[in-house]
């Protein structure tokens, strides 16, 4: 078997990869690494109204008795919201301020206040405090050094941490769309084997459940999904038309755009023992 190095390197050689060509991103003016709000507070939104899957049940189950929540990478809350009935304080850590704002104004009114934590885990690590359970979805795949971050997850954590992860790299949706429009063959590692490998070389013992994530509205029209897929591949304001043509011959419903940054449904939910000190 591969040694926790070795597949640590790994990890991160393939994270790099996903780079993009410089001469692509030099040709547009706007950033390919979209990040979507709308897209991620419609989501929380719909979550703590009807929590549900199996992250969800791992995180609920723990916060028996209530305790407190560290949300890493939390952006609008699609982790924390669901748990607050039974949170006793919540921590949300993220690096962008407007997801911070995002969740702070959802959770107010459920009568626990975020304290809100900005940058980039584990850098500012220091900065958070312990809690009972620790949330951390959909993050890992931008985590170039997984071995301190998994450890500062641990090391947070009371009672459990909860990382929910989608089976393959997120943007593997995008690779036939980078084939098309650039010619471009774009990476499909690593994967969530690939953590679960570096978990359990870590001695941590993790377990973890494959599930199918129920669909939802993603996007209030096929033409907000368009604009963020046209600027996720480099591609200037007037070809929009080509990647609607392009996503609908590709099977999207435009009447049910679903986000192409999401790998699919197929997500799998890991989860370990934390190892502060219970008070």
């Amino acid at each position: 078997m591969p040694d926790l190095t070795e597949l640590a390197d790994r990890w991160k050689a393939d994270l790099a990869a996903w780079a993009i060509p410089e001469h692509i991103t030099a040709a547009v003016s706007e950033s390919p690494w979209v990040l979507p709000r709308q897209v991620f507070a419609r989501r929380a939104d719909r979550l703590a109204g009807a929590p549900c899957g199996p992250s969800y049940e791992r995180e609920w189950a723990a916060l028996d008795p209530p305790g407190s929540v560290l949300d890493v990478g939390a952006g609008a809350g699609a982790a924390s919201l669901p748990l607050l009935r039974r949170a006793t304080s919540l921590t949300a850590v993220d690096t962008d301020p407007q997801m911070l704002e995002l969740l702070s104004q959802r959770a107010s009114p459920l009568g626990i206040p975020a304290r809100q934590i900005l940058g980039r885990w584990p850098s500012v690590a220091a900065q958070a405090p312990p809690a009972d359970v620790v949330t951390c979805h959909h993050v890992l795949y931008n985590a170039p050094e997984p071995v301190p971050f998994l450890a500062e997850l641990t090391s947070h954590a009371r009672r459990r941490v909860v990382v929910e992860t989608t089976m393959k790299h997120p943007l593997t949706t995008l690779n036939p769309f980078w084939l098309k429009f650039h010619g471009l063959r774009r990476p499909v590692a690593p994967t969530a084997a690939d953590l679960i490998g570096i978990l359990t070389a870590m001695g941590l013992r993790p377990r973890s459940e494959t599930w199918t994530r129920p669909g939802g509205p993603d996007y209030a029209s096929f033409d907000e999904l368009v604009d963020v897929t046209r600027r996720r591949l480099c591609l200037p304001p007037q070809r929009a038309g080509d990647v609607g043509t392009a996503l609908v011959e590709a099977g999207i419903d435009p009447g049910h755009p679903a986000d192409l940054g999401s790998s699919g449904r197929e997500v799998v939910t890991i989860w370990w023992d934390g190892d502060f000190p219970e008070i």
